[in-house]
């Protein structure tokens, strides 16, 4: 039996509370996993685990078992972390998420330098605005904007989205422009919706530094960013939503920006990953080189009314 294996995948099983679900996030299969751990308790001679229908309980002495296998993995990663050298790539596979926006317009187009840059990294990348859960999903670290709401995780800031408010000449042709955030009574935009709460994400502007919430009306919500910016591209209503997002439309004509002299909050941009696992070389590549990517890049083209300002974390 390989027990650094079995303590792995011992961890990973508490960790999801789950056989099958510690199988798939270790691309194991689910009677591998089964198997090991039933050898691990066989050769420990102790029962680790509680088995009901609905989830696992650590024992006494798996919850001992457990804090020295986190203290043992923990010593592993870091010595083999403090013997890498720059000769030395990091290797092994990286699952990754961040919001599909972001990916598209900022990682993605980069990747051919990481993969240059660390080729025997295999990457496994999510593109999702739903909220994911790090452990239970087996990801090791993910992009993220807006507060940061889970302390338990550790969180570095790699930049700053600027947002735009918009909408197609068709609707400010019908409606108007507005002028005033005042005038925002008088509209009705494309709304968007969190997936977590299902709460309507409010419009936010910035006035003498204070930021001010409009909640705005409309008869159609969206929880995707492609579906938003889609349903905006119809006429459906105003938008506000990243300038990556809307770049190439504001410079075709097909959005037009509006109160151009009220600029909203900008967005902070973060990525976080799990305390136990930030030492790792995979992810310490992957933090370094996301950091570096949003340090360097000059967000959109400075356009008329639209502060596009890069701002360094």
């Amino acid at each position: 039996m390989d027990r650094l294996q079995a303590m792995q995948v011992f961890m990973r099983v508490v960790e999801t509370n789950s056989f099958s679900k510690a199988a798939e996030t270790l691309s194991l299969a689910p009677s591998s996993v089964t198997s090991i751990i039933k050898n691990l308790e066989a050769f420990l001679n102790v029962r680790l685990l509680q088995r009901t229908t609905r989830r696992l309980n650590l024992t006494a002495d798996g919850s001992e078992y457990f804090d020295r296998c986190r203290q043992i993995l923990q010593f592993i990663e870091e010595t083999e972390a403090s013997l890498h050298s720059a000769t030395r790539q990091p290797k092994g596979r990286l699952r990754i998420d961040m919001p599909g926006s972001i990916g598209r317009m900022i990682v993605l187009p980069k990747l051919a330098e990481f993969e240059k840059r660390y080729p025997d990294i295999e990457l496994m990348i999510g593109l999702t605005d739903r909220p994911v859960d790090l452990i239970q999903e087996g990801i090791d670290c993910v992009i993220r904007t807006g507060a940061l709401a889970d302390s338990s995780l550790v969180a570095k800031r790699i930049g700053l989205l600027h947002w735009v408010t918009c909408a197609t000449p068709e609707y400010l042709q019908f409606h108007g422009e507005p002028k005033t955030i005042e005038d925002l009574s008088k509209h009705h935009a494309v709304n968007y919706f969190s997936s977590g709460t299902g709460r309507v994400t409010p419009f936010s502007f910035r006035i003498d530094g204070k930021d001010i919430p409009v909640q705005m009306s409309g008869n159609i919500a969206v929880n995707q960013s492609e579906a938003y910016l889609a349903c905006g591209l119809e006429g459906l209503g105003l938008l506000q939503l990243s300038a990556y997002n809307v770049i190439e439309h504001l410079a075709s004509g097909r959005l037009v920006s509006v109160l151009k002299d009220i600029q909203a909050p900008p967005l902070p941009v973060s990525l976080m990953f799990p305390h136990n696992r930030h030492l790792s070389p995979t992810v310490r590549a992957f933090v370094d080189w996301a950091s570096e990517v949003f340090d360097n890049d000059t967000g959109v083209r400075a356009m008329p009314g639209i502060d596009v300002t890069p701002n360094n974390p």
